[in-house]
């Protein structure tokens, strides 16, 4: 009986001992395939860029989805709350790139930093609001009232002063700065008045019913430019392709999201945490608002705004010496996009 038993044991020992080998084979093809499938790709060259959810700066998350799969370089989108955090991740080396609001790029070069402005985001995509229930059909009707804008250094600011500038409400608007995200909650809860932003932060307000349009930017500012991108002169010179497919691919996004902009919602959404049916209402309302082909950066356009930006007192002098970088807007090709994978050339 004693030796059956043993036999048993053995027996069952070896079997356990052949399972054992069998489950940590099958763990490790399991393991080997896991890290092929999922993590090939980190072999690339990684570019993060810094970005806020708005409509002038769509190319952001479609340049990360587009960049998941087969693709030169990994373009990795990085959201944040407010510019002002973006632009110390860029001075501290957390991302190589920001689709950055176009005044602070100017302050960012004459505060030292070695960046240049490679690419102007999607324009016309900025509205200001004012609370329904107030009735506001003219900025002078804000005296007295709480208006909102990105930051100090935004357009949206220097447009806000030059439409108030020689009316009866000049010096008489509260302007306030808020991060865009907060903006229509402040103004549903009634700590806000109107607000100036970015789409599609006003949509969300127009489409509650809560807000009505007082301007749509491209109405008292033609040509309007909310954010653009700027990259280290370090990082142009360490990878200059990156840079160039960045552009090209930014680019080549407007094309693809002008033809298809409700698929373009759907990809947004998911990186906004946003309804894709207020983005598409932005993208899309007016019709053929948002301009997506005017993306090349030009000095003169730039020192229009730093001049603008010296006669409100929000920099010292009007030097954008060396800031403007538009080789690599010029060689964007726009042919043979056909589909979201398509915008990044090979």
């Amino acid at each position: 009986m004693r030796s059956s038993g043993n036999r048993w044991q053995r027996r069952i020992r070896s079997g356990t001992c052949r399972l054992a080998v069998a489950v940590i084979g099958w763990l490790v093809l399991i393991s080997f395939l896991h890290y092929g499938l999922n993590y090939r790709q980190d072999e690339r060259i990684t570019i993060r860029m810094g970005y806020m959810p708005v409509v002038t700066n769509l190319a952001a998350p479609l340049l990360d989805q587009a960049s998941r799969q087969d693709s030169d370089y990994r373009f990795q989108a990085v959201k944040f709350a407010s510019f002002a955090e973006m632009a110390e991740a860029l001075r501290n080396g957390h991302i190589e790139a920001a689709f950055m609001i176009a005044p602070l790029a100017i302050v960012l070069k004459q505060q030292g930093a070695d960046v240049r402005i490679v690419y102007i985001g999607n324009r016309h995509e900025s509205t200001l609001v004012a609370r329904k229930e107030l009735g506001i059909r003219r900025i002078e009707e804000l005296s007295g009232k709480t208006l909102a804008v990105p930051m100090r250094y935004s357009g949206h600011h220097l447009a806000v002063l030059e439409m108030l500038q020689g009316t009866s409400a000049e010096n008489r608007v509260d302007i306030v700065e808020m991060n865009p995200p907060d903006m229509a909650s402040a103004l549903a809860t009634g700590s806000l008045d109107a607000y100036f932003v970015g789409e599609p932060f006003a949509a969300q307000t127009l489409l509650s019913g809560e807000a009505e349009v007082l301007h749509y930017v491209e109405d008292i500012w033609p040509h309007f430019i909310c954010n653009l991108v700027i990259v280290k002169e370090a990082l142009i010179r360490r990878e200059r392709g990156a840079v160039q497919q960045l552009v090209s691919g930014a680019a080549r996004s407007g094309v693809w999201a002008r033809q298809h902009p409700q698929e373009a919602a759907a990809v947004a959404a998911r990186y906004w945490n946003q309804p894709p049916e207020v983005i598409r209402y932005a993208l899309t309302t007016p019709e053929a608002r948002i301009v997506y082909d005017r993306f090349t950066p030009r000095t003169d356009e730039i020192q229009a705004l730093a001049e603008k930006m010296h006669r409100f007192d929000l920099v010292a002098d009007t030097d954008i010496a060396g800031l403007v970088d538009d080789g690599f807007a010029r060689r964007a090709d726009l042919r043979g996009v056909t589909d979201l994978a398509s915008i990044l050339p090979r």
